[in-house]
């Protein structure tokens, strides 16, 4: 009877093994991805989302707290909190805006040129309006880089954000842009290439023929038109973009400027 009990807790053993138990993660297992013995790829989703809720949460409270201060000092000073207050809003409304044009979705360890911020506040607005931006993407086969590469209701798009020098007037003569005495032939041929390649990698992706609109965005000098085709370029005035987007000729889908979108995403690599 002792044996027969016995086997039966042999095999009641081997079918059900004592679970092991899990080691302590070690503190850098749970920054550091490369650390791990077995990567948990939620827990490093959670851990992301986590720390960026803690940097908004964090730069709420210092707007918060820099409105507060103002409602403070301006009400006790003029004797009229409403007058505080409003001041403080007002604050809170320029931290903010100011804020939202200095940062940018391109790593911040490269940081992007002051037209390409100023460009990249413009497209925040257009995506809430479904247009889908990707930023600072590699064209294969050179050393170019498009600025901005847009897709939304009236077609592709393919922006360079460049800063001139605003002492300087920008003219088209016969054919040409000129910066002063300064020819910017090259400067639109570059632009141009980056587009075409860029719509013939999308193209072949997709395996339909697309269109992607070549574009400079120049902010500086003053110039006599909002946008100018030349040369196979739009040249915009830099602060007109969303207005020059809204021109497109091309009536997209949703499901397509989401193919688009993907297809770019794919052959069009992140340049940092």
């Amino acid at each position: 009877m002792e044996r027969h009990h016995l086997a039966d807790v042999e095999s009641a053993n081997k079918e059900h093994p004592p679970r092991q138990r899990s080691e302590p993660k070690r503190p850098e297992e749970l920054f550091f991805r490369s650390k791990r013995k077995n990567p948990d790829v939620s827990g490093a989703k959670a851990l992301y989302g986590a720390l960026k809720e803690h940097e908004t949460a964090y730069k709420w409270a210092v707007r918060l707290g820099a409105a507060a201060v103002v409602t403070l000092v301006v009400g006790l000073v003029l004797a009229d909190l409403l007058l505080g207050a409003l001041f403080g809003l007002a604050v809170l409304v320029g931290i903010t805006s100011y804020q939202s044009r200095r940062e940018s979705e391109v790593p911040r360890w490269r940081k992007p040129s002051a037209a390409q911020r100023k460009t990249e506040a413009q497209l925040k607005v257009m995506k809430q309006l479904g247009y889908r931006v990707l930023h600072a993407r590699a064209v294969p086969g050179g050393n170019g880089q498009i600025d901005h590469f847009i897709v939304g209701r009236r077609g592709a798009f393919a922006i360079d954000s460049e800063s001139w020098d605003k002492r300087l007037p920008l003219y088209n003569k016969l054919e040409k842009l000129y910066h002063g005495r300064f020819s910017k032939n090259e400067r639109i041929d570059e632009a141009l290439e980056e587009a075409k390649r860029a719509e013939e990698l999308i193209s072949k992706e997709l395996g339909r023929p697309i269109k992607v609109r070549a574009s400079l965005a120049i902010y500086g000098p003053g110039m006599p038109w909002d946008s100018h085709r030349l040369r196979g370029v739009d040249i915009i005035t830099g602060t007109k973009v969303r207005k020059w987007l809204r021109t497109g000729r091309d009536r997209l889908t949703e499901e397509e400027i989401e193919e688009i979108y993907q297809a770019a995403q794919k052959v069009l690599r992140p340049r940092y």
